[in-house]
């Protein structure tokens, strides 16, 4: 039976400003989305039952009587055989997190409910994208790997640790770098290159396409998704995909989303002077919400750039569609469609926002369709109806 993704709207929100433009299970999350890796699980592709302003771009395939999976919940052999052995009119629970069931996931009045004991491994806020990435990416590393043999490394490659756990896919390149396995898998995704000098601790995952750039520093766990150019210092983070930090500079303990560019030098702040918890903003209350953490960094939705020598202070969320630039720090929290800096913030017009997507998409071969065009003016919306209620 077709297996439908859903969204639950509380976990959907907690992710925002990453999910304004995807569903939970589209989030890119060790190696592969959560969507890519219920796939692989199931044995065929899932829909996703999302916010409206999604529905176009992912619609659900599914109907009402169809298996329910929450889109935040990752797959490991026996929760995926604990789903298989659901019935109609059951749903499985872990704790207080509906995890599948059969039939409208809001509607569980008389559903028999049975309770999963098994470790679960779930995205439940931003910051465990990049804090629980580790145990994501070294799932994926052995799903995507088992049975299969490794392209042939270079001779100047240096590799610490188990070679093993090293694996690179066709067409991937790497020279005179080293890569360091003792802390987890490192994986090489189908013709991305590894540029001389460059240093990398897994678990380590670089997507299709892309690129780690000459002399890069990459500390575990990270993630970098397809069609991306990193360099610099990286510490922690995930990359979706279709963006680029191209150049010197620190990013750590951060999420950046599709289709961001980070300038020149741009560098975050992963640790605040007097080493407290690091506090983020909360689109469901519009106030400031303490993460429990002592290191976290920059948050930014997708369609974001930033200026050269760009500074972000700990744990700054950025919204979908902005534009930062200028010297001194910018607000910890930067809306959605925002033009500016540390001197003010205005609204980034929405033609011009475009013109730039436009352009990006350009550079790899495809199309800033209507139908992204479409979801950025209601994320633009739901964005400013947030932001009205929030601040009443």
């Amino acid at each position: 039976m077709h297996a439908v993704l859903f969204d639950a709207k509380n976990t959907w929100q907690e992710l925002l400003p990453l999910t304004f433009t995807r569903p939970v299970a589209e989030l890119r999350f060790g190696i592969l989305t959560i969507s890519e890796k219920w796939a692989l699980a199931l044995g065929e592709k899932c829909s996703c039952l999302t916010m409206p302003h999604l529905a176009a771009k992912w619609p659900c395939k599914g109907s009402n009587d169809s298996l329910h999976i929450n889109g935040a919940v990752c797959p490991d052999k026996e929760l995926t055989e604990a789903i298989r052995k659901l019935k109609e009119g059951e749903s499985l629970w872990h704790g207080e997190l509906l995890v599948a069931c059969f039939g409208d996931p809001e509607d569980q009045s008389e559903k028999k409910k049975i309770i999963y004991s098994g470790k679960l491994l779930a995205i439940q806020n931003r910051t465990d994208l990049f804090t629980r990435n580790g145990d994501a990416l070294a799932n994926d590393f052995r799903l995507l790997t088992s049975g299969r043999k490794s392209e042939k490394l270079s001779a100047t490659v240096t590799v610490i640790g188990d070679p093993a756990l090293v694996f690179a896919e066709k067409g991937a390149k790497a020279e005179a770098c080293i890569l360091n396995t003792t802390g987890g898998p490192i994986y090489l995704g189908e013709d991305s290159e590894v540029m001389e000098g460059s240093a990398i601790r897994g678990p380590f995952s670089l997507g299709a396409h892309s690129a780690v750039k000459l002399n890069t520093k990459i500390y575990g766990p990270t993630t970098v998704g397809p069609h991306c150019k990193v360099g610099g210092e990286i510490n922690n983070s995930v990359i979706f995909g279709y963006s680029n930090k191209a150049h010197d500079g620190f990013l750590g303990n951060s999420v950046i989303g599709e289709w961001c560019n980070l300038g020149a030098d741009t560098n975050n702040s992963n640790l605040k002077n007097n080493y407290g918890n690091v506090k983020l903003f909360d689109y469901r209350t519009g106030a400031m919400k303490d993460t429990g953490l002592q290191f976290c960094g920059l948050i930014m939705g997708d369609h974001s750039k930033c200026g050269i020598n760009t500074m972000f202070n700990t744990g700054t969320v950025v919204g979908v569609g902005c534009n930062v630039f200028g010297g001194g720090f910018p607000p910890v929290h930067v809306p959605s469609f925002s033009w500016g800096g540390s001197e003010g913030l205005e609204p980034y017009r929405l033609e011009k926002m475009f013109e730039t997507a436009s352009r990006v998409f350009e550079r790899r071969g495809l199309s800033f369709t209507a139908r992204e065009q479409a979801i950025l003016r209601s994320v633009q919306e739901l964005s400013l109806a947030q932001e009205n209620s929030s601040s009443r």
